[in-house]
């Protein structure tokens, strides 16, 4: 006899068809049978050890979040209701050019301290890998949902040519050619890039196109936090529609979002671009929160020359008075590229998050606000800030606009991504809002998806682009990897006040055919995997 049966469910199947009524069978971890409209058509309704009532709820994939900071969060907590609470079934992690593999001693070190900021120092972590088959080893013991790795090219720069400004010497070309090659035979589904953050930021279009070069040989997809998404940002996303046509390699554009005032109203310019490049031929997609205000590091909008070098240097920078003037006079004047070519605006800029305990008032607050508490200029609280705690605090940039937002997630090859960080104590909702407030907010209470489009762009879409070939739908041999949601009462809990809110509507989530999320509460079941592994030779 058969694991589950789910009775009498709306399936929304991920397609964008209809939704229909049917029981769903499950065993062995995957969907093994579907009987539509069962009830009513007085047929025999299948039969299984355990029966789950679904009435009033839909039953769709679960969810997969295309843009996750969840590389250390993973392993850390095993709850990982962050996740598993808002029906995600597979995250994407790896992302925007740094992340934990391929490492050596050296760069774990750097690596670890340049993105505290996002997943926390990393002192409970046993960081007994150093290379990508190596992590999703570490991975396949057993996690609260799926992953999908992405070889951070910042990574692998930082590896083969360090933190320098400079070009790679041909054989520090072959070096990265040669780390991305062993990457995509070690199972990851692509590359990112963070082209913002440094060292990724220094490699040209050439030393990119070669790598990608590589990642297409793969059949993976380049994901690039691209070089501007203020003044620019237009001209950045040309680039890399033209960089991937080059390399011939499929192009998934990170967060895409048009952000600052000079890009206001403008998401319809980018989304006339991407559509003459699909109508060329291109392999585009995309991935968007459904929030207006960005997330990274208060040390992510300092100027390229002022983190050449690494960490370390940068704090030295810092300390130095003329140099510090100089960060100054380019955040807040010339505009630095590490805050997108626009000239920052502290009241714009707040933080989320400190390591240090002892820093905890600045949370909450403005770059500006604190300045103003404290009775000194903004750029001296944001400098102190970053040297007092060693460039970990993390930021929202309230730089988005919401007409943007909606004109980017209409658009045909839209996926969902949190680009949730989970560290800091007002960590932003979308961590843990994401999914629901796409199904709450724009789908029930806006009508700017139908649910059967919103469920698409969150499950088969974002399956098609990791060419999964067994999931994404609700189709007999897929993967039984479900959420049951309740469409009248689905939403968000999180909140910019209460951000760690979980959400309501979502009583079960299935990974691999077991229960991690049941009657709303979170069971001990890890049955996520890494996933899109292809195992060594």
């Amino acid at each position: 006899m058969e694991e589950l049966v789910i009775r009498d469910a709306d399936v929304v199947d991920g397609s964008g068809s209809d939704s229909y009524r049917a029981d769903v069978v499950i065993d062995g971890g995957r969907i093994t049978g579907i009987v539509k409209e069962a009830a009513a058509a007085g047929c025999q309704r299948p039969k299984a050890r355990r029966e789950l009532d679904a009435e009033g709820l839909v039953l769709s994939p679960g969810f997969v979040d295309m843009h996750a900071h969840s590389d250390l969060a993973l392993l850390r907590d095993p709850d990982h209701s962050a996740k598993a609470a808002q029906g995600v079934t597979l995250e994407v992690i790896g992302q925007d050019g740094l992340s934990y593999a391929p490492v050596d001693d050296r760069t774990l070190g750097e690596v670890r301290r340049a993105i505290a900021g996002w997943n926390g120092p990393g002192d409970d972590i046993d960081f007994e890998w150093r290379s990508v088959g190596e992590y999703l080893d570490r991975l396949d013991r057993g996690i609260a949902v799926n992953a999908a790795y992405l070889i951070p090219q910042g990574t692998v720069r930082a590896l083969a040519v360090g933190w320098e400004d400079r070009e790679a010497t041909d054989q520090e070309l072959d070096r990265m050619r040669q780390l991305v090659a062993e990457g995509m035979e070690q199972g990851a589904v692509g590359m990112s890039s963070g082209l913002t953050y440094t060292p990724g930021m220094y490699a040209q279009d050439a030393e990119l196109t070669e790598l990608c070069r590589v990642v297409a040989s793969y059949g993976g997809y380049y994901c690039p936090h691209h070089r501007s998404y203020g003044a620019g940002a237009l001209e950045a996303y040309e680039e890399m529609v033209a960089l991937t046509r080059e390399a011939g390699c499929s192009l998934h554009l990170a967060h895409a979002t048009m952000n600052f005032g000079v890009n206001k109203g403008r998401a319809p310019e980018l989304l006339a671009l991407l559509d003459e490049a699909l109508a060329a031929g291109s392999d585009i997609s995309l991935d968007t929160y459904p929030y207006t205000p960005g997330c990274t590091t208060l040390a992510a909008v300092l100027p390229s020359w002022a983190s050449e070098g690494g960490p370390e240097e940068i704090l030295r920078r810092l300390a130095e008075n003329d140099t510090a003037e100089r960060i100054r006079h380019h955040l807040e004047v010339t505009g630095s590229d590490g805050c997108h070519g626009v000239p920052v605006e502290w009241d714009t800029i707040e933080i989320s998050g400190v390591n240090d305990p002892a820093l905890a008032d600045f949370v909450g607050r403005t770059v500006q606000e604190s300045a103003g508490r404290r009775g000194e200029a903004p750029w001296e609280t944001a400098r102190g800030l970053l040297l007092a705690d060693r460039l970990a605090p993390t930021i929202l940039q309230h730089v988005g606009h919401e007409e943007n937002v909606r004109e980017i997630m209409r658009h045909r090859v839209h996926t969902g991504g949190s680009d949730g960080i989970l560290q800091g104590a007002k960590p932003h909702p979308r961590a843990y809002g994401t999914f629901p407030h796409y199904l709450g907010h724009y789908v029930r209470e806006l009508g700017v998806l139908s649910l059967e489009e919103c469920v698409a762009h969150l499950t088969s879409r974002p399956a098609a682009r990791l060419r999964l070939p067994d999931r994404g739908l609700v189709r007999e041999g897929y993967k039984a990897d479900l959420v049951l949601f309740d469409p009248a009462t689905v939403a968000a809990g999180s909140t910019f006040a209460q951000p760690r809110t979980l959400p309501t509507g979502i009583p079960h989530v299935l990974v691999d055919g077991r229960f991690v999320i049941e009657d709303g509460r979170r069971t001990d079941a890890l049955a996520g995997r890494a996933v899109c592994r292809t195992p060594p030779a």
